[in-house]
């Protein structure tokens, strides 16, 4: 049927549905390279980052804090001792964070190129609109995400629950053990689980990018009218080109006939055409075209060139001839410069030019 959206989206559509903001981008892509970059990271500096978190709970938590708590801390050290604490671990974290942004404005990047629009950011007022958000919260793509959401969650937390009770049942063995071999250990364990996470997010990221882009194709269908509307757009309307192209020409006979008082002499047919030229020996190697009609045009031409007392000399085969040959702006042909000569040496004598 007409009504249905079977064809493709144009390029025009494509390119407005990006300007609103509309774009086909997978948020479980840009949260699943995050991670990727974040632990590759962590592991390329895993040494360093182990040797700089043992150093701050060994330098804040060690034997001089015992001592400085055996003897009474106030709430003003203790303020201070966790600060110093916090900051280390986030001159730690920094590259890890830094990564973490520079790798999400990547991932958009890659998925959409370099955008900015305000569209999004404009007022809506039918999205607070509670009867539209009602319909909402029930549509097929709040249901599609709440199914993602829930498998990511399932997924996910089945990796995170099988390394837990793994790590727990040999969380006994620590107690006793040199504490830096126990935290390696920990964090060891922290780290694979975080790479099958990972693992996880990858694959589902690349099932929502599949879904999102056959969802933003899907969306941005079109009916075959509309189709044809925008062609027409693009292209102009047929009867909108017909006034623009009569409004054109209206114009260029009225510039036309502004030039008919400066023409030397008017050649007709003598009814149906009308040809004016101009000679000027310091412009031009030859007469020129300066103006030229038929019919109705012809008739307005003989007007004004009597109204200004412009010579008008009958010649039907030469009228026709230059009419048939040139066009406005053009010098005479050589084959009728003879006969075109011929009229303006008369004309020039007559206006007593020549003798």
């Amino acid at each position: 049927m007409g009504g249905e959206k079977t064809e493709k989206a144009t390029a025009k559509k494509r390119r407005d549905a990006k300007r609103k903001g509309q774009v086909r981008r997978s948020q479980e892509v840009n949260t699943a390279f995050c991670a990727i970059v974040m632990f590759g990271l962590l592991f390329a500096i895993w040494p360093n980052f182990v040797q700089q978190m043992t150093g701050i709970f060994t330098d804040n938590l060690g034997s001089s804090s015992i001592m400085m708590a055996n003897e009474g801390l106030s709430f003003n050290e203790v303020s201070a001792l966790f600060a110093r604490i916090m900051l280390g671990f986030f001159m730690i974290m920094a590259p890890l964070l830094g990564a973490a942004l520079v790798s999400g404005v990547a991932a958009n990047v890659l998925q959409i190129g370099f955008m900015f629009t305000t569209e999004t950011m404009k007022v809506k007022f039918d999205k607070i609109n509670p009867i539209n958000g009602f319909k909402q919260m029930f549509s097929p793509r709040k249901l599609v995400d709440l199914v993602k959401n829930l498998l990511k969650i399932f997924l996910v937390g089945f990796v995170a629950y099988s390394d837990y009770m793994t790590l727990l049942e040999k969380f006994g063995s620590y107690v006793g053990q040199d504490i830096y071999v126990s935290f390696i250990d920990i964090m060891r364990t922290a780290f694979l689980m975080a790479l099958k996470m990972c693992i996880v997010m990858v694959f589902i990221a690349v099932a929502d990018f599949l879904y999102q882009w056959w969802k933003y194709e899907k969306d941005l269908r079109m009916t075959k009218q509309e189709v044809k509307d925008e062609y027409k757009m693009m292209e102009g309307d047929p009867k909108i080109k017909g006034k623009i192209r009569q409004k054109q020409m209206q114009m260029s006979a009225m510039r036309m006939m502004q030039q008919v008082p400066e023409a030397d002499v008017v050649i007709t047919n003598p009814t149906h055409f009308a040809v004016a030229l101009r000679y000027d020996e310091k412009t031009s190697a030859a007469p020129m075209i300066i103006a030229k009609g038929q019919d109705y045009t012809a008739h307005k031409i003989r007007e004004v060139a009597i109204e200004n007392d412009i010579q008008i000399v009958e010649n039907p085969p030469l009228a026709q001839s230059l009419y048939a040959t040139c066009e406005i702006g053009d010098e005479i042909p050589d084959e009728l410069y003879q006969a075109v000569a011929d009229i303006l040496v008369f004309v020039y004598r007559q206006k007593g030019r020549i003798k």
